[in-house]
């Protein structure tokens, strides 16, 4: 097992511990679980090409890590409150459509290279920060925070939006291609 394998599974035991953290309401536990997890993200992924560990298990663990912390992180935030629900809907409608896309590939025999494009990054990027300004509003709380949380919550919509469309696009001209 190779090191940055080692840290996407730690990426996922976190996820439990983070939900039961939110949902006890311990914002600034959640917050420093979160953050370490979404630091292994980017470590994971550094170390995997210095070291020359990529793998086929990393490629398929990592986003999976990553759609497991974001997709119960912004689930319970909107449960409880924080995250306005809209957005939670947003976040897991893209998940749900880049899912469905990779299995209609599947059953269609279709073969991909799974690498995420750069909105792809970005998205999961301002993900990331999303969940770690609301925990750090909930565990600091500052009223100017308000309008920067109203801003980042906008500008992902828009960002995670236009993934969705971007692998949508992505998927029929892979299929307009094997189809030929």
């Amino acid at each position: 097992m190779s090191i940055p394998n080692i840290l996407t599974l730690m990426r996922i035991i976190l996820v439990p511990v983070i939900v039961i953290a939110l949902m006890q309401e311990s914002f600034q536990m959640a917050l420093y679980l979160f953050v370490i997890a979404a630091i292994t993200d980017g470590l994971d992924g550094f170390l995997a090409r210095k070291l020359h560990q990529k793998t086929v298990l990393g490629t398929y663990l990592d986003p999976l890590a990553d759609k497991a912390l974001l997709t119960s992180s912004f689930i319970t935030l909107a449960i409880l409150g924080p995250i306005p629900s809209w957005l939670a809907v947003i976040v897991i409608s893209r998940d749900l459509i880049i899912l469905s896309g990779i299995l209609i590939f599947f059953f269609m025999s279709i073969s991909i290279e799974m690498s995420p494009s750069l909105v792809s990054k970005i998205t999961t990027l301002l993900q990331f920060i999303v969940v770690s300004a609301v925990l750090v509003c909930q565990s600091f709380p500052v009223e100017s925070g308000l309008l920067l949380l109203a801003f980042l919550f906008w500008l992902t919509a828009l960002i995670t939006i236009t993934s969705g469309f971007h692998y949508i696009y992505k998927g029929i001209c892979y299929i307009n291609v094997a189809s030929r």
